[in-house]
């Protein structure tokens, strides 16, 4: 059994996705962020930085916190979604993912959609990181159909973020290949169930 501690996060959603991917028994557990929850006591035990996700895996008496190091922990574990022919390249997007897409769209999140017109220098530099990030994906995407040969952890990693194209006031049309992939994944079963595990519902954005 794996716990998951959780929430509806772009970070979280990876985890959630993963696992329903894998199909394998895991313990949902919701950390409300809006009420500070990741600060509490307990939850201080098993994540330093105070973030989500965490997952403490029973079988192995392992815990691990940082998504991309679960993605990579429960890959390995499960033999799936990382081929070892192409270990390196699926590795490099998901660094990708952690070091530039999730940082960046996140100063998307803050400066385009939760705080508008606070700051017209930080909106400006935010927009022009958010088009370069899709010129990337959409580059890559205009070569093969995932990020390596198959699909992967590294689509698993960086298609929770896109789902907030809309928050980066991003139109998937002008990306085509980006949306082509995107649509192609949002159907996935297990994205779809996975998208919806902890906290609120949502539906899955439609470009």
């Amino acid at each position: 059994m794996i716990d998951l501690y959780s929430s509806p996060t772009p970070n979280g959603r990876k985890i959630t996705i993963m696992l329903e991917e894998l199909g394998v028994e895991y313990n949902p557990i919701f950390i409300d962020l809006d009420q500070k929850k990741q600060f509490s006591k307990d939850f201080s035990k098993i994540s330093p930085s105070n973030k989500i996700p965490v997952i403490v895996d029973k079988d192995n008496n392992q815990t691990i916190f940082e998504s991309g190091a679960i993605l990579l922990y429960l890959a390995k574990k499960y033999n799936k979604f990382v081929n070892e022919e192409y270990y390196w390249e699926i590795v490099q997007w998901v660094f990708f993912q952690m070091a530039y897409v999730g940082p960046m769209l996140g100063q998307a999140h803050q400066y385009l959609f939760y705080n508008p017109g606070k700051s017209k220098f930080a909106e400006e530099k935010t927009r022009g990181y958010t088009k370069h990030i899709y010129e990337i994906l959409d580059k890559r995407l205009s070569k093969q159909e995932y990020f390596s040969n198959e699909y992967t952890i590294a689509d698993i990693a960086i298609w929770p973020w896109t789902a907030r194209f809309e928050r980066h006031q991003i139109d998937l049309n002008n990306y085509p290949n980006v949306l082509r992939w995107y649509i192609q994944i949002s159907k996935r079963p297990a994205v779809i169930k996975g998208y919806n595990v902890v906290g609120n519902f949502f539906e899955i954005p439609k470009p």
